[in-house]
């Protein structure tokens, strides 16, 4: 069988069904025509109807052109979870620009970086104490042209701290931007394989890259998870979800999954600017959420909730997690306590988020990401020949081909075509596939740590680690080892009461759930771990934190 995990497919549904594409400022279009009055949006308790929002991204629209930031022109969104970012997201794009993504949580440098490479001259933001100043760095660097600021209190006061605005004639207020904006006689043409995002990503080996996703991209991910959940939506009775977006917009995840996904469908988006366990809680206990995707540090935090087993979690419909790999400990834990299975599925910015997922239905394989998704093709390729295919159960890297995925990164057309085998798309992560066409991650091929000759995978390491009773979490990384050249040590934050214990300890809890060479080297105890934008452990910034001071003299190579 060509697609051996199609037999577990939801009733219904075919690999080869129609994924279709479009652009994202038509999708909108079709949504408010379909749901006008509906809430698209609810923020701090205000809900923003279908139409209500169509005409925001409108006026947003004709100040862009206004300002010449239409076809051919970088627009860049540094912005938290408010409905500015929508409103602006989908403005530029309806102008014809191309959106840049800026992380609120990123350094300055990568930040420059992003805005210089893109090409973006303009900068949306917030005067919101922890963006304003950052984007005004830019604007004394000589970076932008404009600046574009959103006054936060203007979807009401919740105390959140505010930055003064300068009088610069380089900023306008958003308000003062959109000001007397005329709708256009008619809109810019926008076609499917227009690039509607630079979304940047890979900047653990160096400088970020952009993926360039087109309109098409987007639209066949949103497409290809409208497929997929068919049958399980018509089983509900095609309700209206009211969908919790704690995610940040600005990263591909929460972008695909929450915002376009939902537009697409008509259900309501409850946008959470931080994400605080009690305000989860109470969207899903009192104001009755039925979907609510996270990362597995919320899933953990969750988990941790001394009365876990006394909350109401009935209204949810769906729960799910992405970004990073799930503990196993973390799903089995809150299947005990709650009784729902939160199941972990895959993607990349470069996939637009699409890559693999679970049926409701189907064989429980603890620890896989499931099957590949509707009209993607995924395989398993040597790490020494990423032209030779693997067959079931042998480790490799996994490659991926599919509507949804990038034609590469901006302004890198060396990178780009080393991102292909085949024209399928190297993904980095180390894997395999099972005869029944489940797909398992064993780690990113840049976390492998070479211990003694042996390939020892980090991610591998934690699972094992999650089982110990006092652990919250944990991160591996590979020190140097004079011995085997490199040795994994674990980083542990420990749960509230428990105390430290040695590496001998660990060692000999370990022994039997992992190989002698997997066994970590060393300890150490810490009251919290690095995380990324998204809220996911960075094994690269921990890494980064605990490089080895240079050697005085060469020790020798390594054999």
């Amino acid at each position: 069988m060509t697609h051996p995990g199609e037999q577990f497919y939801p009733e219904g549904v075919h690999w080869d069904d129609t994924i279709v594409q479009g652009t994202l400022p038509d999708l909108l279009a079709k949504a408010a025509a379909d749901y006008g009055a509906r809430a698209a949006l609810e923020f701090r308790d205000g809900p923003i109807s279908y139409s209500e929002f169509e005409a925001m991204v409108e006026t947003a629209a004709s100040a862009f052109l206004r300002a010449g930031y239409g076809k051919d022109a970088s627009v860049a969104l540094f912005l938290g979870n408010t409905p500015d970012h929508p409103v602006n997201f989908f403005g530029a794009l309806k102008a014809g620009a191309r959106i840049v993504h800026l992380s609120p949580l990123d350094g300055e440098i990568a930040l420059s970086h992003k805005l210089i490479d893109s090409g973006a001259r303009v900068l949306v933001t917030s005067n919101l104490a922890a963006l304003l100043p950052t984007a005004l760095k830019f604007l004394e660097k000589g970076l932008l042209d404009r600046l574009i600021v959103c006054e936060d209190d203007h979807w009401g006061k919740i105390g959140t701290p505010q930055a003064p605005i300068p009088q610069n004639p380089a900023i306008l207020t958003f308000k003062s931007f959109v000001d007397g904006a005329a709708r256009p006689a008619q809109w810019p043409s926008v076609a499917v394989d227009d690039v509607a995002l630079l979304q940047y990503t890979g900047g653990t080996t160096g400088l970020p890259k952009g993926a360039m996703l087109t309109h098409g991209n987007l639209t066949a991910a949103v497409s290809i998870y409208d497929v997929w959940g068919r049958p399980s939506r018509a089983k509900r009775g095609n309700v209206v979800e009211r969908v919790i977006c704690v995610l940040p917009l600005f990263h591909i995840f929460a972008l695909t999954v929450v915002l376009l996904s939902s537009l697409r469908r008509g259900n309501l988006i409850s946008i959470h600017q931080r994400f605080d366990v009690e305000a989860v809680m109470r969207d899903i206990e009192v104001k009755r959420a039925t979907q609510f995707p996270g990362v597995p540090t919320m899933w953990i935090a969750i988990a941790a909730l001394p009365d876990l087993d006394k909350r109401d979690f009935s209204s949810l419909a769906g729960i799910g997690s992405g970004g990073a790999p799930l503990p196993v400990e973390i799903a089995k834990f809150f299947e005990r306590k709650v009784g729902m299975k939160l199941k972990s599925g895959w993607g990349m910015t470069e996939t637009c988020s699409p890559g693999t997922s679970h049926p409701q239905e189907g064989p429980d394989k603890p620890g896989s990401i499931g099957l590949m998704l509707p009209g993607i093709e995924l395989d398993v390729v040597s790490l020494d020949d990423p032209t030779k295919v693997l067959p079931p159960g042998e480790v490799g890297e996994i490659r991926i081909k599919g509507p949804n995925v990038t034609k590469g990164y901006w302004n890198k057309p060396k990178e780009s075509a080393e991102s292909f085998s085949d024209g399928r798309f190297l993904t980095g992560d180390i894997g395999y596939m099972d005869t029944d066409g489940y797909f398992f991650l064993v780690d990113r091929k840049k976390d492998m740590i070479i211990s003694g000759g042996f390939n020892v995978y980090p991610q591998m390491i934690e699972q094992a680690i999650y089982t110990h009773p006092a652990v919250h979490e944990v991160i591996v990384i590979g020190i140097p080892d004079q011995y085997r050249g490199e040795a994994a040590k674990a980083f542990i934050r420990l749960k509230s009461g428990e105390k430290p214990f040695p590496v001998e300890e660990l060692r000999s809890f370990l022994t039997g759930k992992l190989g002698k060479h997997e066994l970590p080297a060393a300890v150490e105890f810490v009251d919290d771990l690095p995380r990324t934008p998204v809220g996911k452990l960075s094994r690269h910034e921990l890494r980064r934190q605990n490089k080895p001071a240079p050697p005085q003299a060469a020790a020798g190579g390594r054999s």
